[in-house]
């Protein structure tokens, strides 16, 4: 009998990813980071935990009331990988743009593109057209599934085949919920994770199947430890990877529950947690001194658990919280391109005013400017190595991200004489606030595309409450009145052109920017300014 012909399958993401020679090392130097050849990791994330807790258990709520079981979820996820296939004509490699905010229809879409054995490319709410377009262009999904209230951006791009969630439900509906993974391979890629780095066009990192269970096998098992009484919340988007591991990965890997909430404020937070009963709480550090700020610290008080990423959580707001609630808040490093956290520490291994050290399955050093390895108190660029690592799609950047086999963040770390990390800045043009990583160009090209503005340049402006804010400093054109009409009118036009949390918190107008004899824009003095300012 002759073989039977193999189904046909989309390469582009496999096609464009960097040579093998400009990839970072890859370590599995655990026992449970050891995995078959062939590995679909959402049979890994639902099918696995219904068979191992039964179908019964919760395994999303919403404060609204909703609660998914984690049976009602492995439907609908399959349900979704039959829409793609049976009526969408999904291809194994194809990607999938999913824009929504946090509900539990993402993440049966998320798993369900897995099980198809589709690349998800999780995008931001948030995310105007402009922001898009890079993305797709980058990406190249054929299918796009949204949210409704967010589908009509996507109309702008006549490559999409556009299903908001209400088609969806209604596709779904039609389907058994009997869907066999497709048999993909544990190094596929399965997940296409934009991020704005520090410039405005989009680097695009991409992650294996194995990628997603790795960053369980790791962080979450021997840092966070969820178990299955545990209900998450995380006030990170899906599209931010930290979010994608706290409420998808982790909670459905040890039987937990997640929470799931599509905005909240500080003080919403600590009345959801409250509320609800959260047990393990995962969010920026903004969060909680806004918390502390407003004395709402009690409302934490069922918390088992709190972790503090996206920026340094300071070393007071770290020792109030314990002061008051007991809490020992796990702070952590991640990046997207190594799809979550590395350097960490929990209980008694923490010390307040260190990140911690590597998790178990990676390893990580303080390089020199010369890519040599610094010793103990010398501060400079931080690299790491573990089982996952950099891979941009189709970037000349790649070089820039990984030297000498280590992925190296932009983060400036020194590291002490019993191997703990203490981080002091970042080392580009990158602006963290409210646990918002925001890329300065960006916004100065989006400040730019106003009529009155000649120039601009952002720098970060330390903030008590969000750790900095986007403060820009701008050129208007002859004859343009400088005034708070003007300033407001620009971030306005700020919010329209990007996501809004980037807009630029405090304009500041001058007839000119510093530059040095060649022309180059000198940031630093402008930094000076807003820093001597704050510390005057």
């Amino acid at each position: 009998m002759p073989t039977p012909p193999s189904p046909p399958r989309d390469t582009f993401a496999r096609d464009h990813l960097p040579p093998a020679a400009l990839w970072p090392v890859i370590e599995f130097t655990t026992p449970e980071l050891t995995y078959p050849a062939r590995l679909n990791a959402a049979t890994e994330l639902i099918d696995v935990p219904v068979a191992r807790f039964g179908p019964g258990r919760p395994a999303l709520r919403t404060p609204a009331g909703e609660v998914w079981s984690y049976g009602e979820l492995k439907t609908r996820a399959d349900q979704v990988a039959q829409v793609l296939v049976e009526d969408l004509g999904l291809v194994p490699g194809q990607r999938v743009l999913l824009r929504s905010p946090n509900n539990p229809w993402t993440v049966a879409a998320w798993l369900g593109v897995l099980k198809a054995g589709g690349v998800v490319v999780t995008t931001m709410a948030a995310l105007r057209t402009r922001e898009l377009t890079p993305v797709v262009e980058r990406t190249r999904p054929s299918i796009a599934l949204a949210d409704q209230r967010f589908v009509e951006d996507l109309h702008a791009f006549a490559e999409l085949t556009v299903v908001g969630y209400d088609d969806l439900r209604v596709l779904a509906a039609t389907k058994p919920g009997e869907f066999t993974a497709v048999d993909t391979a544990a190094d596929d890629v399965a997940l296409l994770a934009p991020t704005s780095g520090s410039t405005g066009s989009p680097k695009i990192t991409a992650h294996f199947h194995r990628d997603v269970l790795s960053i369980d096998n790791t962080f979450g098992r021997h840092v966070l430890r969820l178990t299955g009484d545990d209900l998450v919340a995380c006030t990170a988007p899906f599209a931010f990877t930290f979010g994608l591991g706290m409420l998808v990965v982790f909670p459905l890997r040890a039987g937990a529950c997640a929470l799931l909430t599509e905005a909240a404020t500080p003080a919403q937070i600590a009345d959801l947690v409250q509320r609800h009963g959260v047990t393990v709480l995962a969010t920026a550090p903004t969060a909680y001194k806004a918390i502390l700020r407003d004395g709402a610290e009690a409302k934490l008080g069922g918390l088992r658990t709190a972790v503090s990423a996206g920026e340094h959580i300071p070393q007071e707001t770290w020792r109030r919280l314990h002061e008051r609630l007991g809490l020992k808040v796990i702070d952590g490093i991640g990046a997207t391109e190594l799809l979550h956290i590395f350097i960490s520490a929990a209980g008694d291994d923490i010390r307040p005013g260190s990140t911690g050290k590597p998790v178990p399955g990676y390893r990580a050093t303080v390089l020199g400017a010369d890519g040599e390895e610094l010793g103990p108190g010398e501060p400079g660029r931080l690299g790491v190595i573990g089982p996952v690592g950099c891979r941009y799609l189709d970037d000349e950047r790649q070089e820039d991200y990984v030297v000498g086999g280590w992925n190296v963040t932009g983060d400036v770390f020194h590291r002490d004489e019993d191997g703990y990390f203490h981080y002091h800045a970042r080392s580009d043009h990158m602006i963290v606030s409210s646990g918002y990583n925001i890329g300065g160009p960006e916004v100065e090209e989006a400040i730019d595309t106003h009529p009155d503005v000649l120039e601009s340049a952002v720098v970060a402006k330390p903030d008590e409450e969000r750790g900095s804010v986007v403060c820009a400093f701008v050129v208007l054109r002859d004859g343009v009145p400088s005034d708070e009409a003007k300033a407001r009118e620009i971030q306005d036009h700020v919010k329209r052109t990007i996501a809004p949390y980037k807009y630029p918190r405090e304009i500041r107008f001058r007839t000119s920017l510093p530059r040095n004899a060649s022309g180059k824009l000198q940031r630093f003095t402008l930094r000076k300014i807003v820093e001597e300012e704050v510390t005057a």
